[in-house]
């Protein structure tokens, strides 16, 4: 499967970190979000509800990122991927990039750091 709506560069802040001045005092992250499904009807038929809806992906997203806090980036993409795969029947696959934004590592200049995970509903 070839079709894919994409969601890139969602930006949150949010509490995540091992660090105990990250989870009080937040900071920025980002998430792309890929998902694999037939979209030949919706490019046929011009149907909102023949595909999934961009902002309902998004506020799934939204609502995990700036949900509980967790100590790794690697617990949120996992949280997203398995929501996005529960929440969308139509969702076959799902690729989700957590990145976070100007990480406190000491004596480090970074733009960001992240993971990428991809998961696929049982039996595809």
């Amino acid at each position: 499967m070839s079709d894919r709506i994409l969601l890139c560069g969602m930006q949150f802040y949010a509490y995540h970190g091992v660090h105990p001045e990250e989870r009080r005092l937040g900071q920025r992250f980002a998430v792309d979000l890929e998902v694999e499904l037939d979209l030949a009807r919706a490019g046929r038929s011009d149907v909102l509800e023949t595909t999934v809806n961009y902002g309902a992906l998004y506020h799934t997203v939204r609502a995990i990122v700036e949900g509980e806090p967790r100590q790794l980036l690697e617990t949120v993409a996992e949280a997203i991927a398995e929501r996005v795969l529960i929440d969308y029947p139509a969702i076959r696959a799902v690729l989700v990039r957590v990145w976070k934004l100007s990480p406190p590592i000491a004596g480090a200049v970074l733009e960001r750091v992240g993971v990428e995970i991809r998961r696929e509903r049982a039996g595809e």
